[in-house]
């Protein structure tokens, strides 16, 4: 018999959250928005990005490795999105 815990049942899109994090004037960032634009539209995921430069903490852990994407706050990527990972991993 499945686990029905809360831990174990896939939550629906919808109920998800990407966010990027991001710098002005980085074109990666900008390539990554396009993909986190059209894959959270299509599925009706709310997505937010943060700016590293307005935010010490995240400017100290990923400084690096922009653009980010977290799904769910757990990081998923770094510097390129591929759409279809982050469209299976919104979806499984």
């Amino acid at each position: 018999m499945a686990d029905m815990s809360p831990l174990f049942r896939r939550r629906p899109p919808r109920d998800r959250l990407v966010t990027l994090i991001r710098k002005p004037g980085c074109h990666l960032c900008d390539d990554a928005q396009v993909v986190v634009e059209k894959v959270c539209g299509d599925l009706g995921v709310p997505w937010e990005q943060k700016d590293i430069t307005e935010d010490r903490e995240l400017h100290a852990q990923y400084w690096e490795q922009i653009p980010v994407v977290l799904v769910d706050g757990r990081q998923h990527t770094f510097w390129r999105v591929n759409e279809d990972r982050l469209r299976k991993a919104l979806t499984d």
